[in-house]
């Protein structure tokens, strides 16, 4: 329901299925969306992170959205050890459908030392990252 539409596939590079979700990355941001029941770790988002360092390096400004369609744990304090993989980190983004993932995505808000900020439609998640990305 709340899955990628073919609207939102303009500027779409590729998109991934791996083991612990799906992910579409496109020329300035990424969408995650994390598979129902995992626990979402540095060691299994390994792959993921490998991606976003082929795509976008140390210099292309870049942002995260993850789209909480399903529910998953994570540690948030992970969000400090890949930050600071990626100096061109420019914000993260997340989108929940429900008051308790939102109240959850507001507490980690405060472990990005990045412009973080939580929203209820993936739509506006993009139209925020969007203006976060500086055009040259």
């Amino acid at each position: 329901m709340h899955h990628m539409t073919q609207a939102s596939n303009k500027g779409l590079i590729k998109k991934h299925d791996l083991a612990v979700g799906m992910f579409y990355f496109y020329e300035n941001y990424m969408v995650a969306e994390v598979n129902e029941g995992i626990a979402f770790t540095l060691e299994n988002a390994t792959e993921m992170l490998e991606l976003a360092k082929a795509y976008y390096g140390n210099t292309t400004p870049f942002a995260y959205i993850s789209n909480r369609i399903n529910s998953y744990s994570f540690n948030p304090t992970a969000h400090f050890k890949t930050v600071a993989m990626f100096p061109n980190f420019v914000g993260y983004a997340t989108v929940t459908y429900d008051d308790i993932n939102h109240d959850i995505a507001q507490l980690e808000k405060s472990f990005m030392n990045r412009p973080a900020q939580n929203f209820r439609t993936l739509a506006d998640a993009i139209a925020w990252v969007e203006q976060l990305i500086v055009k040259d």
